[in-house]
């Protein structure tokens, strides 16, 4: 209904499609779009950091006391942390598929379905980024610490 209370017409709705979608670009491929690849990266250096302090912690309280070595723990990050900078880069990757898909540019301001397909593509680009950088600054922790003290 248009503000006037008329029904709206074809041709307004014509017309509003053609004010928000670029003429001539194809839609994004047809699946359905998931907001929980936008968080796979944060979602990958919480579990990096629990599993990599939790680690630390036992060993540190349980098996090697307040003197010992932590040998076997920074071999323990290093596998946690090659793991976490393996899916982290799956999905940035990914991101940059997505948000390279089409001829547009930044930014991605087009109310239309190709257009959300690459802003997408672009935050998640942005805090797989980010969820590296913090996996890599958790990594280091171990490289520092000689003793459980």
């Amino acid at each position: 209904m248009s503000p006037a209370g008329a029904p709206m017409h074809e041709r307004d709705r014509a017309e509003d499609r053609r004010l928000t979608e670029r003429p001539g670009e194809p839609g994004p491929p047809a699946r359905r779009e998931s907001l929980w690849v936008l968080i796979a990266g944060p979602i990958i250096w919480s579990v990096h950091f629990l599993a990599c302090y939790l680690t630390a912690a036992i060993w540190c309280a349980k098996l090697a006391g307040p003197d010992g070595a932590v040998g076997p723990v920074r071999w323990a990050v290093a596998g946690y942390t090659a793991a976490a900078l393996i899916g982290i880069g799956l999905s940035f990757f990914g991101a940059l598929k997505r948000h390279r898909y089409g001829t547009a540019t930044v930014p991605h301001d087009y109310d239309s379905a190709a257009d959300r397909h690459r802003f997408l593509g672009f935050a998640t680009l942005l805090l797989a980024g980010l969820s590296a950088v913090a996996v890599l600054y958790v990594g280091l922790v171990v490289v520092f610490i000689g003793s459980c003290r």
